[in-house]
């Protein structure tokens, strides 16, 4: 089989340790030795049962197969014996390894996930896999500080690899909606040329958007709420319909845009954006809508979320949620571990199930599912094309500030979330909900 000429690049700079104080020691001692030769066995076992190549700094790669090129293999296994997954991403971090296709790589392997590791040792993981801190908990006074983390790095930073409609949620591309069994699925989107992607992404956003407010049945008139505001997209879009929208938000900096946004658009006495807990609003609404927020509200505050929601809708209202949501028994098995995402991505964040969700509006709200639509591989699409223009303007962030180790945890994320979606390992759900009439 003939193998690529060219070389991997050279390793990553080292993290600068003041800005990143966790990266800047490999574990040591007795226990990271024993745990690196125990990691050093099984990635050897996965990566030839996977046949993903393990390779070293100065060796070729086959071209489209996964590839994990080690640069330095005593931090690596150090870093993955010690910490798993979250060692694993560290170690990409720090250039202890690199890749030349991150999503391929967390494609093959999240495919398999169940299989990576044996049985026996699937039974310890509770000893090994460390626990979210409590400082995480999505209490109305620190939901802010974990939404700020991510959300108030600059809104210059996601101008420059989001479409123009700022929108940071999967978007629905033109394909055809099929029947499985009690849902829709969005049939896989072709991917799209690099000469037409920011005009596809942006039709396709706000064909994502445009669904959830038909299911909403936001029209003229409409009392809308919106629980999680983005950069005002679906507000704008809303209010054009002819609704009177009021959306909430707890990031500063997207509160400042979308307030800018609605008013350059003539829209300002129908929009109103507030910097508040959907735990605080009060009121009475005939539709409601939210998009990728409740993956930062916590397991624990899930049904506080919905029972709010049912207090708000008025009887007959719509409810229109998008979710990004993981298999039942895998969030229950994993809903407490301390993961690479939200360390260093979003603390305090949670991926809930669908039957998760439609327990608990089930059992403790007037809230019933009409309608789902399962869209995945439209947000690895869409992941994709983020990422793409990411690296495209890797010098524009640089320029903003962001040093080299910041460019390469934000490529590794959107990769690896991409790599999620694409294997099926995490999907994204459009749910229509009605509230019971009594």
């Amino acid at each position: 089989m003939t193998v690529t000429s060219s070389r991997s690049v050279g390793r990553a700079p080292r993290p600068d340790t003041e800005l990143w104080p966790d990266l800047a020691t490999v574990p040591s001692g007795t226990r990271p030795r024993v745990s690196a030769a125990i990691a050093s066995s099984l990635l050897g076992a996965v990566c030839r049962r996977l046949e993903i190549q393990l390779v070293g700094a100065d060796t070729a790669v086959l071209p489209d197969r996964p590839a994990i090129v080690v640069h330095d293999e005593d931090e690596f296994l150090k870093r993955v014996g010690t910490d798993g997954l979250i060692g694993f991403g560290e170690a990409y971090l720090t250039g202890a390894w690199d890749s030349p296709d991150i999503a391929l790589l967390v494609t093959t392997l999240a495919a398999r996930v169940d299989q990576l590791v044996p049985q026996w040792m699937q039974r310890l993981r509770r000893v090994h896999v460390r626990r979210e801190p409590r400082r995480h908990r999505n209490t109305v006074d620190q939901s802010r500080s974990n939404i700020s983390h991510h959300y108030d790095l600059s809104n210059d930073l996601f101008t420059l690899f989001l479409d123009r409609t700022l929108s940071y949620s999967s978007a629905l591309f033109p394909t055809e909606l099929v029947c499985s069994g009690d849902h829709l699925v969005a049939v896989a989107p072709v991917p799209t040329g690099a000469d037409v992607a920011g005009a596809e992404l942006e039709a396709a956003q706000q064909r994502k958007i445009d669904r959830l407010l038909d299911e909403a049945g936001v029209g003229d008139g409409t009392r809308l709420l919106e629980i999680g505001t983005g950069w005002g997209e679906l507000a704008l879009r809303a209010a054009a319909r002819g609704a009177t929208v009021r959306t909430v938000t707890l990031s500063q900096e997207q509160l400042e845009l979308a307030q800018q946004r609605i008013a350059a658009a003539g829209l300002a006495d129908r929009v109103s954006v507030e910097l508040l807990d959907y735990r605080l609003v009060e009121g009475e609404y005939d539709a409601v809508v939210s998009v990728e927020m409740i993956e930062a509200v916590g397991d624990e505050y899930w049904s506080t979320y919905f029972r709010k929601v049912d207090e708000l809708l008025v009887p007959g209202g719509r409810f229109a949620l998008q979710a990004i949501t993981m298999p039942h028994q895998r969030m229950l098995d994993t809903r407490d571990d301390f993961t690479w995402i939200k360390k260093y991505i979003f603390p305090g964040g949670l991926l809930p199930s669908v039957e998760a969700i439609e327990k608990i509006t089930r059992r403790e709200t007037r809230l019933r599912v009409t309608e789902r639509l399962s869209m995945g591989a439209h947000y690895a699409e869409t992941l994709r094309l983020w990422d793409e223009t990411f690296r495209a303007n890797i010098d524009e962030v640089r320029a903003l500030g962001f040093d080299p180790t910041f460019v390469r945890m934000w490529h590794f994320y959107l990769a690896y979330c991409q790599g999620g979606f694409a294997a099926g390992y995490t999907d994204v759900q459009q749910m229509t909900f009605v509230k019971e009439i009594r």
